[in-house]
């Protein structure tokens, strides 16, 4: 099994463990056990499915044990990626934060603003820091975007993806959609004032398709449309502001800046860093755990998204949801 990982001088030692090995969680176990030179220790995996053929192959490429739940690992973990179905969050999260073991909880936080409002009071009670995995924050073109210092006025939103039939426990809104409600709510930096939304149920039991108008105080209006019965994959946002138009391709990796001069329309591709938003998202986890960085994507703006997500789910139950 996995040998002990030494701390650079200086730095402190951490222990890593992940919960639910499926697709997202086997990539947050593969990034713990690259950045044993930061000193993070992956100590092992924890899943329900001990017999299935997935977590066994991932524990076996990494070296590290499987085991069906955190008290069974041989370490006690400083950090816990959690990646169980989103009902599971609040039940999994709460009492490791209470205990003081930090967390990153994939997207959403909880299923409803009530649990991910429980969650970001247990690790207020254990003194523990809880991140929410919003990836989108930490892919290079979003970081691109920022440095512009953009004012937006208005911003065009598209998340779509063919039917996978994951996720199923939720609808498109809390499964694609809380990335981009995340991501808007951050560039914007305001609480929304408004909301209209509508939703189509294809396969159901959920929404599979939804799109959302949102206002904010300053004027902008965010129009934002998630799918998972799309023909094909996009994910695309576009902002504009008085500055110019800013396109994002999230897949491509590509950002471009559209600007007038003297009436002349001028179109720059923006420099964009290669890097693995998981990696980056992981790294600003273990900088902050340590005191080496700023929060990113706290618990809560997780709850913010969350609670952003319910109001236009019941715009959509309803037809029309405003303040």
């Amino acid at each position: 099994m996995s040998m002990e990982v030494e701390a650079p001088q200086g730095v402190m030692p951490l222990q890593a463990a992940v919960v639910g090995v499926g697709a997202f969680g086997r990539h947050h176990a593969r990034i713990y056990r690259e950045m044993a030179l930061q000193g993070v220790q992956l100590v092992g995996l924890v899943d329900v499915d001990m017999g299935g053929e997935g977590p066994r192959a991932v524990a076996a490429a990494l070296d590290v044990p499987l085991v069906a739940s955190i008290e069974e690992l041989p370490v006690p973990p400083d950090v816990v990626s959690i990646a169980v179905p989103t009902g599971q969050h609040r039940y999994v999260a709460e009492p490791l934060l209470e205990r003081g073991v930090h967390c990153l909880i994939e997207k959403p936080i909880g299923g409803t603003a009530r649990d991910a409002e429980a969650l970001v009071a247990a690790a207020t009670r254990g003194g523990a820091f809880l991140q929410v995995g919003m990836v989108e924050r930490f892919n290079p073109v979003t970081e691109a975007a920022r440095e512009l210092a953009l004012r937006p006025r208005y911003i065009e939103v598209h998340r779509l993806t063919p039917h996978s039939g994951r996720a199923s426990d939720v609808g498109v809104v809390l499964d694609l959609m809380i990335h981009d409600l995340d991501l808007v709510n951050h560039l914007v930096g305001e609480e929304a004032v408004g909301v209209e939304a509508t939703g189509v149920t294809v396969v159901g039991p959920h929404e599979d398709v939804a799109n959302a108008r949102i206002t904010y105080p300053s004027g902008c209006v965010a129009s934002v449309t998630a799918s998972r019965v799309a023909d094909r994959r996009v994910r695309r946002l576009r902002m504009f502001g008085p500055e110019g138009c800013v396109s994002l391709d999230y897949d491509r990796r590509e950002a471009h800046v559209v600007r007038s001069t003297d009436g002349v329309l001028e179109t720059e591709r923006l420099p964009v860093r290669e890097r693995e938003p998981l990696r980056a998202e992981l790294d600003a986890l273990v900088r902050t755990v340590r005191g080496d960085g700023c929060p990113h994507a706290s618990g809560a703006e997780g709850v913010r998204a969350v609670a952003l997500a319910e109001r236009v789910l019941g715009g959509i139950h309803s037809g029309s949801a405003r303040n």
